[in-house]
């Protein structure tokens, strides 16, 4: 299986996954099968209201992210200069997090994209030095990663999307 392929099938496994959840819980979900920037699923409940979600899926690792999504980073030379968090745009926007289990107990992390930002922040700071960076490999990199278990305290919150609605049931 190409790489292409299984990410796309990651992907989608774990959007779909999500709205099976939120099924259950009494919230209407649907996936977009093609890209929709900043969302990948729309939930919503009879009264109309609707809440998008963005949905990050791995099978084993980490989540791979772009610390300047989050923070304000100055490239001079081989160094980075970390100069505080980025303005989000739409800071309130849920993610959530899946990890696909072999024997389908899957992992589910739910939380804001400001809680995702502190989160990145203190990935990506612990490694600089009075908020200087160098990276020996590639100066210029901003790549960050996020691990399951930087997210254990967001384990299943899903109460952080049912609360804007009411349960269809």
């Amino acid at each position: 299986m190409s790489t292409g392929y299984g990410n796309r099938l990651t992907r989608q496994i774990g959007e779909h996954l999500v709205v099976a959840k939120l099924g259950r819980l009494g919230v209407l979900a649907t996936p977009f099968a093609g890209n929709v920037p900043d969302y990948d699923l729309l939930a919503s409940d009879l009264s109309g209201h609707s809440l998008p979600l963005q949905i990050k899926t791995i099978k084993s690792g980490a989540w791979q992210f772009n610390a300047k999504s989050f923070l304000v980073i100055d490239l001079k030379g081989d160094s980075q200069f970390i100069k505080g968090k980025a303005e989000l745009l739409n800071g309130d926007l849920i993610y959530v997090f899946v990890i696909l289990d072999q024997n389908e107990d899957d992992t589910f992390f739910v939380l804001i994209k400001k809680d995702l930002q502190e989160i990145v922040y203190k990935n990506y700071t612990c490694k600089a030095k009075n908020g200087v960076r160098v990276r020996p490999k590639n100066p210029k990199s901003t790549h960050c990663a996020v691990h399951p278990e930087d997210l254990e305290r967001f384990r299943d919150k899903w109460e952080l999307i049912t609360r804007h609605f009411d349960p269809i049931r």
